[in-house]
């Protein structure tokens, strides 16, 4: 399996511009696949643990799904869309650089099967806007790195 560049923002996502969080609706399944964007992990660092409820959580947009650990800090996932936690990513608990590692493919986090998809999506970044909010973003680290 070829790994993804992380600093490559895919734009088959929606993004939280805040928690730095990205979801994936599946489609077929209905379910979203969530994950952390290459800003995220750049604040971060190299995770070294990772915590996300049990499949049955009920979770509302923006509420705490679990943990992640890493040298620089610890931070809430708060996840981008409400819904109830079907399954959590083990090889990522058992292995958290694998989120360093490949962010938005084999490192996902958490999926569920959201309460109001068309809603929560509404508050993310997408499509042609995703263009700009990673220029944006770039320009940022690039300015807070300067300043260091």
């Amino acid at each position: 399996m070829q790994e993804t560049n992380p600093m490559e923002v895919p734009r088959d996502r929606h993004y939280d511009g805040t928690s730095h969080l990205w979801a994936h609706r599946d489609e077929r399944t209905g379910r979203v696949r969530v994950g952390i964007d290459a800003f995220g992990l750049e604040a971060l660092g190299e995770l070294a643990y990772v915590s996300v409820d049990s499949p049955g959580a009920e979770v509302p947009r923006g509420g705490p799904v679990g943990t992640l650990e890493a040298a620089k800090m610890t931070s809430v996932i708060a996840t981008p869309v409400g819904g109830a936690v079907v399954a959590r990513n083990e090889s990522v608990m058992s292995n958290p650089l694998q989120v360093n590692q490949d962010p938005y493919g084999t490192g996902w986090l958490f999926e569920l099967t959201p309460t109001d998809w068309e809603a929560d999506a509404a508050h993310l970044i997408s499509g042609d806007a995703i263009g700009a909010w990673v220029q944006q973003e770039r320009a940022r680290l690039d300015e807070e790195a300067a300043e260091a």
